[in-house]
């Protein structure tokens, strides 16, 4: 019976997305306890944790890993070159180094890119469209996430075309949070735009205290999370779709990578 190995960052939480998951595979034959299995490992929102639950995948000898977000996919490509990897929700995956191209990923990863660099860019657009007023924002990025650096960049060029000043926070972890949010009370921004694999055990909560805090900055106008709404996955029989081809027996490196949009 194959089994298949899933990391999760664990800032989001993953239950809807792995639910749906689990019935795309169903749809396609795929039943959990009958002829297949599953190892979830979740990191808890402390990303320093996934090389650690990657190298655990590999030792269990899964057949294949499924990521969500960039640092899962990344760890699990430095945790073994031979298992396929099959990502989703995954940030610019030629610029990390991920694959080698969409259409001919090349070795063992494939899967689904949904947030492209250029998309963050427009998102500054996008708050000027909405707020017109807007000429300060603040752009909280996970310092950890090697996305976080197309992220930013892109975010900056918008800055630059539209005439609004950006201002760019990196956290690497939870306890960086308190100072994020002090600089942010300092500095007034119009608007936040946050990357999603930002490193919080509970994202409930950090949308709770950034909606707090902005209550209190008083002229921040929007928060604009550069993801789809938690919980809310994008298309999860697609992953399962390609897992199951793996399954099958199609070459990993051969698949191309689909691009939501």
């Amino acid at each position: 019976m194959p089994t298949i190995g899933a990391l999760v960052i664990g800032n989001i939480s993953p239950e809807e997305f792995w639910r749906e998951f689990r019935q795309g595979l169903s749809d396609l034959g795929y039943i959990e306890g009958q002829n297949i299995r599953f190892e979830f490992r979740s990191a808890e929102g402390q990303i320093n944790r996934l090389p650690e639950l990657a190298a655990e995948l590999v030792r269990l000898k899964v057949d294949v890993i499924v990521t969500w977000f960039t640092p899962t996919a990344v760890a699990a490509k430095q945790a073994t070159r031979e298992i396929p990897i099959v990502m989703a929700e995954t940030g610019d995956p030629i610029g990390t180094g991920l694959v080698m191209s969409l259409p001919r990923p090349g070795g063992n990863v494939t899967g689904i890119a949904s947030v492209t660099a250029e998309l963050a860019g427009k998102s500054v657009q996008l708050i000027r469209d909405m707020l017109p007023s807007a000429r300060r924002v603040t752009a909280l990025a996970n310092a950890t996430d090697p996305f976080s650096k197309p992220f930013l960049e892109q975010i900056q060029l918008g800055g630059e075309a539209t005439g609004t000043a950006i201002n760019p926070i990196r956290i690497g972890n939870n306890e960086e949070f308190e100072s994020a949010f002090a600089a942010m009370e300092r500095d007034r921004p119009d608007a936040i735009i946050v990357q999603p694999s930002l490193p919080s055990k509970r994202a409930a909560l950090v949308d709770k205290h950034l909606a707090n805090r902005a209550r209190k900055l008083r002229r921040v106008g929007a928060i604009m999370v550069h993801a789809r709404a938690h919980g809310q996955p994008a298309r999860p029989s697609r992953p399962s779709a390609r897992l199951a081809s793996i399954l099958a027996g199609a070459a990993n490196g051969s698949r191309a990578i689909w691009s939501l949009l």
